[in-house]
């Protein structure tokens, strides 16, 4: 591990989480050039993932709080027997579209390495094809932010359509933020509606993620340098909550095709690069003496 090495990745994992080109495929690919693998990037990643959730909190506080405080009152007026579904406010009925979209994650997590092996498995071809597929749904939804539903009027099938998208966001170069702010635009949610929904359901999905891999981690014999992995938590979280602020800018002015512009190049870049290693049979990562 070295300083260099953390600040670039973290600097990719904090852009990438948010803006919708895919963090895992970036990471992944990365790591492939870089030689850089194994269970010290295992560590590496379980930080700056949990600097991007601090992102999450620091940029949409107000919604998280008050998303917290209805998770209380809501069993308070069930206790009284004043809850009602149809008189949910915009945070309440968050509450629960995030909590569905969740549950249709978990059972996933029980096969999640036919998703993840992937990721560091010395081929970048399949991430290639999948930053397509995640181009090709960022086009699509550009064609579809013109949508006015708010969290008020938020219904189940848009809370598992969302969780549904998620799930294949798995794979190694499909975008979490992407497909799920994608999949929200599909289902006719106004663009800030679309944007606070998938990044907010994507904390549950970055912590359970995280304590999954810590189980590996604490297995593994790696000296750590936690001065090193603080520098990288702190980059990750700033750069994090800048990356969220764009999405939704660019989002704003209609300009989220960019990002799809972007998917579409650096897929077919991975797809002729693994080509490339397959047919000369010399990997990317020895051109840097890796």
């Amino acid at each position: 591990m070295d300083y260099i090495n953390v600040i670039i990745q973290a600097i990719v994992q904090g852009l990438t989480e948010f803006l919708p080109v895919s963090s895992s495929g970036h990471l992944s690919v990365v790591q492939h050039i870089t030689g850089y693998s194994g269970e010290t990037a295992l560590v590496l990643s379980i930080v700056l993932h949990l600097g991007t959730l601090v992102a999450v909190f620091a940029a949409f506080w107000r919604t998280i709080l008050g998303m917290i405080k209805e998770f209380f009152l809501m069993f308070a007026d069930i206790f009284k027997g004043k809850f009602s579904w149809r008189e949910m406010n915009s945070n309440r009925r968050m509450v629960f579209m995030v909590i569905i979209a969740t549950l249709i994650l978990v059972p996933v997590y029980f096969v999640k390495d036919f998703f993840t092996s992937r990721q560091g498995d010395g081929d970048i071809i399949f991430e290639g094809v999948a930053f397509l597929f995640t181009a090709v749904l960022l086009f699509l939804s550009d064609k579809c932010s013109d949508g006015t539903k708010t969290g008020e009027q938020m219904k189940v099938k848009d809370a598992v359509a969302v969780g549904l998208f998620q799930c294949v966001a798995l794979f190694p170069g499909v975008s979490r933020s992407g497909s799920t702010t994608a999949a929200g635009l599909f289902c006719g949610l106004e663009k800030n509606t679309a944007v606070t929904f998938a990044f907010i359901l994507g904390i549950p999905a970055i912590l359970g993620g995280s304590v999954l891999e810590i189980g590996d981690a604490l297995k593994s014999d790696v000296e750590l340098d936690w001065v090193m992995l603080g520098i990288g938590f702190v980059i990750a979280a700033v750069v994090g909550f800048l990356a969220i602020k764009l999405v939704k800018w660019l989002l704003d002015k209609d300009r989220f095709k960019i990002f799809g512009v972007y998917t579409l190049l650096i897929g077919v870049l991975c797809i002729l690069g693994g080509i490339w290693e397959h047919a000369s049979g010399v990997t990317i990562a020895s051109l840097f003496g890796k």
